[in-house]
């Protein structure tokens, strides 16, 4: 059996295969394995201290216990992989020997934490070998073959290699049964046609055992070596780890934390559930996908393909080891070089995210709580009476007959459909949240809901084919099946039915883990492996049916063992096509379980969170995570759900929360009012004022969404995307840019008139004075009093602005206001797309306008791409450069003098300009 860790640089254990034209491994930068970089003094000292420990034990008359083979001290603590990875069993040496595995002994972390594994794979534990490997068309494919069985029940002997050159830059690697068919997740993923001609990585394997070996060709960086540990697939355990090229790795959501992940013997567990963010829990969603910064600046990323239960462990080597408890090891690799390059590219194979309405990107205001719907349309009209902007009116389930779908409270909400009706004159929408959990209890024939669900069969069924039936907010409830296709028009009826009645804009679907007051069911889980897996990951609960259905369930497309993590996408793509069917417009869908490819179907807030400070700083690496992870909709609710505000808190997280892609600022029952309209005089008009910041700054947003629905970008975006050679943004996430342009640096902390934020190297300019501040890439203290956002915009950019109004419907009509931003070489570059704001497709059926500006030697050109209709009704009228040197003599508009003003912090002002967004014009100074 040859040695998990003793590869050589020179020559990986057994053969060696090479990608056609791929770079030779390295055989003198030592990337390949680079813990063991220094292994001859590393073997020498351990040499040294087994003599010693010898010694001493011949001298103790062995007090020191049993001798440990020397095998198992040549591993250092960083790079054992954990063996016995099962929680709540106190790991002694019988045990983990009777797994083949070392035993040592470590100190114990402090309480809740993880530490060094006691119980871990030794060099020469057995594994799979690669007995065959051919060529296709594609890639390869090979024969995988274990001679020894592992230690969960029902291991896999002979297992399928596929390997897929599919782009210059996307690897796909994907390891089955070789004779049984195994559940695949049902997502739909590009078909390739050709191998690709030069790719940017050399993959080789290692024979025996078997092991990947992925490089980066440009830099030699191994980016994949998955001979660290042994490859393990047994049908309900499937376990597959790889040394990593640094430490800062981000994405494996959805969790609450830093947005760079610890690698102290961290484990991040992927399993749906209800629960309010906490640290170190499994939350709603579940994305297998991260990505790490390699030194130098270049980024990659992987994508496991698994909807099942799983445990993603991280170490300190750097290492990870990915765990899940069924389906098949479905990879996809993405090569970037640069971190935006690898969200596209990771988003050509989930799907792009779709183009939001506009109105989507205005502010959203709800609470649970209102308690009728004449209080809730008190608060509309106290916001118009103060002349916030306010683009949506939200109920949460109080607006429910009973908390039951599809049902309206005809006392305490009588008033809805004139309120909606209110709502829409005034160019406002109307959200309502939805279940998916239907009350089983309502006597038959009087809840056409779960009558009929239940006369299709549409609902989770038990093992013995029985309705499923859980407890959620109307009591005894059974769950949509999404994963049926009849399920979807069944949920299509019952929308048109309440929509005869209440005119709604959007949805809100929520507790859809799916979510249940019960583990399991009514009757608890049966036995059984699929309830009672051989291994159950690191889930909160314990079980996998804590707080949620029976993982036995039976579902159309599968067991709820399977699709548990699709619970979610599933339900919101259900929803979308149905709002498509009934509004004929763009769908606009807040979820809180998703899962990768959701960006199509909707967006997300982060939870229910709490109204403290701690909450309001992890939004932001919540939505940042969510960039990455192709859901660029999304924000958390604003001010906190549970809990008490105070007014300075809500007032700086009105200021963040208008910088969420989704603006919400949403309520629990039983707290006081946290609406702006609730606070002080001077504390509303510092809300009002930061989100007439946000409605002026639409054109620039709505732009962004364009380009991350036509191509991956990401809207809200980690500093160290735009400047990924310096190594000081890797850990920010405090701060984040609005596309590449606008840095926003909020003010987290109580009691304070000051930030201190990173201001990458360059020139940067006070979004609100156009004053300049350069930087050599330094943490800068800003002054920050409590009405005050810092933004700045970065050099050589140009921001479509509006001059705001109070709803996106007023605003679109108003000027535009374009702000130019010169760099050091005095140019800029911008772009805006513009169309209609909601009708479907007007990208893929060209009904859009899409304008480029451009500034070159003191000459700012607009040049029109592509018109529209839409584009005639919308007019510039007024520029403004920052960073103009000096004093302009004069200015010329398509060659005609224009009055101007200019500043001593170097702006230059040109007003009244009318001109239209269709046509292309010059504006010169000298």
């Amino acid at each position: 059996m040859k040695s998990y860790q003793k590869l050589t640089t020179t020559q990986p254990a057994g053969c060696r295969v090479e990608e056609e034209g791929a770079a030779p491994m390295p055989t003198d930068n030592g990337k390949l394995a680079p813990w063991w970089v220094g292994s001859g003094l590393l073997v020498a000292a351990v040499l040294l201290s087994t003599i010693t420990v010898w010694v001493l034990r011949q001298v103790s008359g062995g007090w020191l216990g049993p001798m440990l083979p020397p095998k198992c001290l040549l591993v250092p603590e960083s790079h054992r992989f954990d063996c016995y990875p099962e929680r709540h069993v106190v790991v002694t040496q019988e045990l983990c020997e009777s797994r083949g595995c070392c035993f040592i002994q470590s100190p114990p972390k402090a309480e809740g934490k993880q530490g060094v594994p006691w119980c871990f794979y030794p060099p020469d534990f057995p594994s799979y070998t690669l007995e065959s490997l051919n060529q296709t068309a594609l890639g390869m494919v090979g024969l995988l073959v274990r001679r020894q069985k592992a230690y969960y029940p029902r291991d896999i002997e002979r297992l399928r290699l596929d390997v897929e050159f599919e782009t210059d830059t996307r690897l796909h690697i994907k390891i089955t049964d070789a004779a049984n068919p195994r559940y695949e997740v049902p997502l739909d993923v590009p078909r390739v046609m050709k191998r690709a001609e030069n790719p940017i990585y050399s993959l080789n394997f290692s024979w025996d055992p078997f092991g990947v070996l992925l490089q980066r060709k440009a830099t030699g960086t191994v980016l994949l070596n998955t001979t660290v540990a042994p490859l393990i697939f047994a049908d309900q355990f499937l376990q597959i780890s790889t040394s990593l090229p640094s430490r800062f790795l981000y994405g494996l959501g959805e969790h609450r934390g830093s947005l760079l992940h610890s690698m102290d013997w961290n484990t991040l567990t992927l399993w749906a559930r209800d629960v309010s963010p906490t640290e170190s829990f499994n939350l709603y969603g579940a994305h297998p996908f991260y990505l790490l910064m390699e030194e130098g600046g270049d980024a990659h990323g992987v994508f496991l393909l698994n909807s099942n239960a799983m445990e993603v462990a991280l170490q300190p080597a750097p290492g990870l080891t990915w765990r899940s408890i069924g389906g098949v090891l479905d990879f996809y690799i993405f090569l970037g070089p640069n971190p935006n390059m690898v969200i596209q590219q990771y988003q050509q194979v989930i799907g792009f995210p779709a183009m939001p309405p506009l109105w989507a990107l205005g502010f959203h205001l709800c609470r649970w709580g209102y308690g009728s719907s004449n209080e809730t349309w008190q608060t509309v009209r106290a916001m118009r009476n103060y002349q916030i902007p306010q683009d949506a009116q939200w109920n949460d389930i109080d607006y429910m007959d009973g908390y039951r779908d599809f049902t309206l409270d005809s006392k305490k909400f009588a008033s809805l459909p004139l309120l909606v009706e209110d709502l829409h004159k005034h160019g406002q929408r109307y959200v309502m949240i939805l279940d998916p959990g239907i009350s089983s209890t309502s006597p038959h024939g009087s809840y056409w809901p779960f009558d009929e669900g239940l006369r299709r069969g549409l609902f989770l069924n038990t093992t013995q084919g029985q309705p499923l039936i859980g407890q959620v907010w109307p009591g005894f409830t059974a769950f949509a099946d999404f994963s049926n296709p009849d399920t979807h028009q069944w949920w299509l009826e019952n929308l048109q039915h309440f929509y005869a009645h209440v005119r709604f804009d959007g949805l809100w679907i929520d507790m859809n883990e799916p979510s249940n007051f019960m583990d399991g069911s009514e009757d608890g889980c049966p036995p059984g492996e699929l309830d009672s897996p051989p291994y159950t990951p690191a889930v909160l609960g314990d079980s996998l049916s804590a707080k949620t259905v029976c993982a036995s369930a039976k579902q159309k497309a599968s067991v709820h063992y399977n699709l548990h993590n699709l619970y979610g996408l599933m339900e919101a793509k259900a929803t979308a096509s149905a709002l498509i069917r009934i509004r004929g417009k763009r769908p606009f869908i807040i979820s809180r379980s998703t899962f990768p490819s959701q960006g199509q179907y909707s967006g997300h807030w982060l939870g229910d969170n709490r109204s403290q400070w701690k909450d309001m700083y992890y939004s932001i690496p919540g939505l940042l995570s969510f960039s990455l992870f192709g859901i660029p909709l999304v924000g958390a609710d604003i001010c906190g759900f549970s809990g008490s505000t105070s007014e300075e808190l809500c007032t700086r997280w009105m200021q963040l929360g208008a910088f969420y892609p989704f603006a919400r600022n949403h309520n629990t029952q039983n707290e006081k009012a946290q609406d702006p309209t609730a606070f002080s005089p001077a504390a509303r008009t510092a809300m009002k004022d930061v989100l007439l910041t946000r409605y002026s700054l639409l054109p620039f947003l709505y732009t962004l969404f364009h380009r991350a629905h036509l191509q991956g970008d990401t809207v809200a975006r980690p500093l160290f995307f735009e400047f990924p050679w310096d190594v000081a943004t890797w850990e920010l996430d405090r701060q984040f840019l609005w596309g590449r342009s606008l840095l926003v640096t909020p003010v987290l902390e109580p009691g304070v008139d000051s930030v201190t934020g990173y201001v990458p190297r360059g020139t940067w300019y006070d979004f609100y004075t156009g004053s300049s501040v350069n930087s050599s890439g330094e943490m800068l203290k800003m002054t920050a009093p409590l009405e005050h956002l810092n933004l700045h915009i970065r050099e050589g950019s140009i921001l479509p602005t509006q001059k705001p109004g109070t709803t996106t419907e007023v605003t679109r009509g108003n000027p535009l206001h374009l702000i130019v931003a010169l760099s050091s070489h005095a140019t800029a570059w911008g772009d805006l797309f513009w169309d209609d704001g909601e009708s479907l497709d007007t990208f893929e059926q060209g009904n859009y306008s899409y304008v480029v500006f451009n500034v070159t030697q003191n000459i700012f050109t607009s040049t029109v791409l592509h018109a529209s209709t839409e584009a005639t009704k919308v007019t510039i009228g007024t520029l403004s450069i920052f960073g103009v040197q000096k004093p302009p003599s004069k200015v010329l508009l398509n060659g005609q003098e224009k009055p101007f003003s200019y500043l001593d912090n170097q702006v230059l002002t040109v007003s009244d300009l009318g001109i239209s967004l269709c046509q292309a014009f010059s504006l010169q100074w000298l």
